[in-house]
């Protein structure tokens, strides 16, 4: 009797374990690495990338990080190659070649702004352009928007960090996402010293984009409640263990 009721307990635990792995696979599977989830911004998806900021002036290094997340309903095609860009480490050494107080900070084109050289793999797709997936988001601090020419599906891997609300820029720009931490870095970048060149206003200094690396806010968060739920299931199964000891001695 005691063995049985011992194995229906112990068929019990397995089950919710069980269960606990199957609902963090299936909602980690069913919201997909850039799908749209979150409770600040409904147009976030759960991918997060950040890039980890150099900047040399007058001797003195300084360090920063900026984080952003993607807009997977809004532009799906420019997310899904911005998004192969950074798993590929595409950005890695690259650099911000224009930083306009209240307005952008922009990150060079892969092709041509590293500072390392680029594997096959990497330059095939630096060197690929994206239809211009216009949208309603308007283009307000912390926005990313891609560079373009002036053909509107000339969008290829260079992009802004707005700094300030331009409207201006609203409809002609493809929006993809927006900067979820590190706004007191890029207010650090507008601060930094800069020359003007024809229409651009440029950083007297290299702000390399020294390493970036990326992460899924839904797989941390199931991580962390399976953690939590395996550590009292298993303080249950020793409680339990201890009951039947006390009860089948």
């Amino acid at each position: 009797m005691k063995g049985t009721v011992w194995g229906k307990m112990l068929n019990r635990r397995s089950a919710l374990v069980g269960f606990i792995s199957c609902f963090c696979f299936s909602s980690t599977f069913l919201s997909g690495s850039i799908v749209a989830a979150s409770s600040h911004d409904p147009l976030l998806g759960s991918a997060r990338v950040v890039f980890q900021i150099l900047v040399c002036v007058c001797l003195q290094t300084n360090y920063g990080d900026i984080e952003f997340g993607f807009y997977p309903s809004v532009a799906p095609k420019t997310v899904e190659h911005i998004y192969k860009l950074v798993r590929l480490g595409g950005y890695n050494t690259n650099h911000f070649f224009r930083v306009e107080k209240g307005f952008v900070a922009q990150v060079a084109d892969v092709a041509s702004g590293r500072s390392a050289p680029m594997n096959e793999e990497q330059r095939r797709e630096a060197e690929k352009t994206v239809i211009g997936e216009f949208s309603q988001v308007k283009h307000v601090r912390g926005i990313l928007s891609m560079g373009r020419h002036e053909d509107p599906n000339s969008a290829a891997s260079s992009f802004s960090m707005l700094l300030g609300d331009s409207p201006h820029l609203d409809g002609q720009y493809a929006i993809f996402g927006k900067v979820t931490k590190g706004d007191e870095t890029l207010k650090a970048l507008e601060e930094l010293p800069t020359r003007r060149e024809g229409i651009f206003v440029m950083p007297t200094e290299r702000i390399t984009i020294l390493s970036s690396y990326y992460y899924d806010t839904e797989m941390e968060s199931c991580e962390h409640e399976r953690s939590i739920m395996k550590r009292r299931l298993a303080a249950s199964a020793i409680e339990i263990e201890r009951q039947r000891m006390k009860c089948f001695p």
